[in-house]
């Protein structure tokens, strides 16, 4: 049997997946590991954590597959992340998280001297984000110089898997895109801007199309991984993009969402669109004819873990959700705003905090809960506002990452946008699965992005309640209006006093 495998760093853990020449899953397996939050609004992780998941994960999909020829290794991983590494390829720090909030001060300066935030659009087509990659270069730089010293190159977490892997130092354009350092009309780094900044390029490695091939298993990746010597390995994609493509999303009218530890809405574009005001994230797309148009919000999933783990000791996901089930769309009046890390999109704000609005003695915890996953939906909703102007309608919508396999979630965003909702076949897996596509355009296994994403069949349907459209769009409203309502008590409760 012919085989494509795709592996995804994620923020919890490692995902490997084999998919066969025609598109459907054979194995998968994943191997969990922990982040560190060394200090409130830091996220960090050990990059050999990734390493040993991702030998183990291989371990586990080769050992229910016995005999597979493998043909391609396709590589994702969770975006904006930095690992600097020394000039003997050593990482030099524990990598800082996509969503790290320590760098607002560095990502304002970076703004300041790109000329101001039309410039910085004018540049990259993006703002600079509290979290991307570049803040994070400028954080070390200023608060770690003797290590910057040391530092010879910085990548992102899937492009270090990939160092391990081959030898090679590279990347792809959707996770350059995401260090704000990238010229998305282009395709190619800004080298303008990032000279600008007072940063030597020779820092950022060399960037490819996302299914060019950009290395090979060497013998040391074989060692370590079980994979056979001179494997090939395509340039893979950011795991917020390259999940579009791994839920059948290719065409203008079709949304992606992702309810993973972070909340994504997100469409793919013809042409690189001005990004007007920079709320939403114009990147590259892993077809190298196609941009990518996503908001991301910092906490979905995420979100809801915290609940469980916080307020439902002993209870398991399944109890959890099921008591959410049984309470009535509108949570009986109580709303969720899910700002419990700052935010990214509709607000890059990282000041923002969560809050429950509405709570009341005859609330439950299923009320609770409930609220969490509506609160969820709603700040995908408010993306897609901000989407509209640039013609994305959203005629469906395709759900993927673990909230898609919840039928409550998968109703809540039909319910709240008006759309069908449909699951496709290895969506739910997330980005490894896009990935194993990727590497099947790689070595030409499907002739193009279309055809890739047309072996995505749909596997489940839902469509919106029309008794519960005067709920939620009055919930809506009242959810949109909070954030200007908030935000200066955030800022306050967020003051060192209260540390």
């Amino acid at each position: 049997m012919q085989a494509l495998i795709g592996i995804d760093i994620g923020t919890s853990g490692c995902k490997a997946l084999l998919l066969d020449i025609h598109g459907a899953v054979i194995a998968t397996d994943t191997a969990m590991y922990p982040l560190s939050q060394p200090r409130p609004g830091w996220t960090e992780q050990d990059p050999e954590l990734w390493i040993e998941g991702a030998r183990r994960a291989i371990a586990g999909v080769l050992a229910r597959t016995p005999g597979v020829e493998l043909l391609c290794v396709g590589l994702s991983g969770q975006m904006h992340g930095l690992v600097p590494l020394d000039a003997s390829q050593r990482v030099l720090r524990p990598a800082i998280l996509w969503n790290d909030q320590r760098n607002a001060a560095e990502c304002e300066w970076i703004t300041e001297t790109a000329g101001g935030i039309e410039r910085l659009l004018a540049a990259t087509n993006n703002r600079m984000l509290v979290g991307y990659t570049g803040g994070k270069i400028l954080w070390m730089q200023r608060h770690e110089p003797q290590l910057f010293a040391r530092t010879t190159c910085v990548l992102n977490p899937k492009d270090y898997l990939r160092l391990r892997l081959t030898g090679e130092v590279a990347s792809e354009v959707s996770d350059a895109s995401g260090t704000g350092l990238f010229n998305v009309r282009s395709r190619q780094w800004a080298t303008g801007l990032v000279e600008t900044l007072g940063i030597d390029p020779v820092l950022l490695p060399p960037v490819f199309e996302s299914q060019v091939i950009s290395g090979r298993i060497s013998a040391t990746g074989a060692q370590l991984f079980g994979l056979p010597v001179g494997l090939p390995v395509a340039g893979g994609g950011g795991d917020s993009v390259i999940q579009t493509i791994g839920s059948g999303v290719i065409a203008p009218g079709e949304l992606q969402t992702t309810i993973g530890t972070a909340g994504i809405l997100a469409a793919a574009l013809d042409a690189p669109q001005d990004n007007p005001d920079g709320r939403l994230q114009v990147f590259c797309n892993v077809a190298a004819d196609k941009w990518h148009c996503m908001g991301v919000s910092l906490n979905a999933g995420g979100a809801m873990n915290w609940f469980r783990d916080t307020f439902c000791a002993g209870a398991s996901f399944d109890q959890v959700m099921a008591e959410a089930g049984d309470s009535a769309p509108g949570a009986h009046g109580l709303l969720f705003l899910p700002y419990l890390n700052g935010e990214r999109c509709p607000y890059p704000d990282p000041e923002l905090r969560a809050a429950f609005v509405g709570l009341t003695g005859r609330h439950t915890r299923g009320d609770m809960a409930r609220a969490v996953m509506e609160g969820a939906v709603h700040a995908l909703a408010d993306m897609h506002a901000l989407m509209q102007p640039l013609g994305i309608a959203g005629r469906v919508i395709k759900a993927s990452g673990g909230g898609a396999r919840s039928p409550l979630w998968r109703q809540l965003q039909a319910d709240i946008f008006g759309c069908d909702v449909l699951t496709t076949e290895g969506a739910a897996e997330g980005a490894a699965f896009g990935a194993a596509l990727v590497a099947g355009l790689a070595v030409g296994v499907w002739a193009d992005s279309a055809s890739a994403a047309a072996s995505c069949r749909a596997i489940t349907r839902q469509a919106p309640d029309a008794a519960t459209a005067e709920v939620f769009a009055q919930a809506h409203r009242i959810y949109h209006s909070l954030y200007p309502t908030l935000r200066e008590t955030f800022v306050e409760l967020g003051a060192p006093l209260f540390d």
